[in-house]
C-alpha cells in the first residue's frame, strides 16, 4: 500500500531507473496522476506536463467508465460495456461531443495559455495514479501515438492485470510496480487517496516549470 501519491510517485520513479530514457518528457493525466508525474519528473530531472483524458460514464453509473476521450479527440469505447449497461455509439455520441469540449477546455486551464507540450519524436511516460480497466490510459496512449511521439511508455503505482495488458498493444513499454492479484479500486491500495484539486494541479505544474528553468540555467552556465 502507498502512504499518498507522493510516495507512489517516488516509489514509480525508482521502478524506471533502469529503464532507457531519451529526451523524456513526463505527463500526468489529470488530476490524480499529476502529484504522482511530479515526483517522476523531479527524479528524472524532465519536463512535466498533462495530458487531459476524461472518462465516459456508464448512465446512471458515472463511476463506471465505459469509455474516453483525451486531447486530440481519442476516443476509446468499451464495447462490452456499452452492451452491458444497454448504451450504443449513437447514445453515446452527444456525451462524446460535450467531453470533447471538456477535454479541450481543461487542457487550457491547466497550461494557462501555453501551448500543448511537444511530443513529437520524443520519449513520452504517460503517468496516473493507477490503472483499472486502462480505458482512460488506452485514450492517452493511442492520441499521443496520433501526435507524433516517438516512443511512449505508460508508468503507474497500480494496476489490474487486464487493464495493463489492454495497454500493452498501445505502448512501447508498461512499468507497473504493484500488480495486485485482484484491484477492486485503485484508491484501495493507498492509505490517503483524497481528491487532488485543479489549483494543486497548477501549483504543481508552476514549481515543476521553475525546476526546469532551473536544471536549463544549471547546464547552460560556464564552467
Amino acid at each position: 500500500m502507498y502512504q499518498d501519491r507522493v510516495d507512489a510517485g517516488r516509489q514509480l520513479a525508482r521502478a524506471l531507473r533502469d529503464v532507457p530514457l531519451s529526451d523524456p518528457i513526463v505527463l500526468g493525466l489529470p488530476r490524480g496522476g499529476v502529484p504522482v508525474a511530479n515526483e517522476v519528473a523531479r527524479a528524472l530531472s524532465a519536463p512535466l506536463d498533462v495530458w487531459v483524458v476524461r472518462k465516459i460514464g456508464a448512465p446512471g453509473h458515472e463511476e463506471l467508465g465505459i469509455g474516453a476521450v483525451a486531447e486530440g479527440g481519442e476516443v476509446v469505447l468499451e464495447p462490452e460495456l456499452l452492451d452491458a449497461v444497454g448504451a450504443d455509439d449513437e447514445m453515446v455520441a452527444p456525451v462524446v461531443t460535450a467531453k470533447r469540449a471538456e477535454v479541450e477546455s481543461r487542457a487550457q486551464r491547466f497550461r494557462e495559455g501555453r501551448p500543448a507540450p511537444r511530443v513529437s519524436n520524443r520519449t513520452v511516460i504517460v503517468v496516473d495514479d493507477g490503472v483499472a480497466n486502462g480505458v482512460t490510459a488506452r485514450a492517452a496512449l493511442r492520441s499521443l501515438r496520433r501526435a507524433g511521439a516517438g516512443r511512449v511508455i505508460l508508468a503507474v503505482p497500480v494496476g489490474s492485470r487486464e487493464g495493463l495488458a489492454a495497454c500493452v498493444p498501445y505502448a512501447d513499454e508498461v512499468v507497473c510496480p504493484y500488480v495486485p492479484t485482484s484491484l477492486r479500486s485503485v484508491g484501495a491500495h493507498y492509505q490517503d487517496f483524497g481528491q487532488t484539486s485543479d489549483d494543486e494541479v497548477l501549483r504543481l505544474l508552476a514549481a515543476a516549470r521553475q525546476r526546469q528553468r532551473s536544471h536549463v540555467a544549471e547546464r547552460s552556465a560556464p564552467r
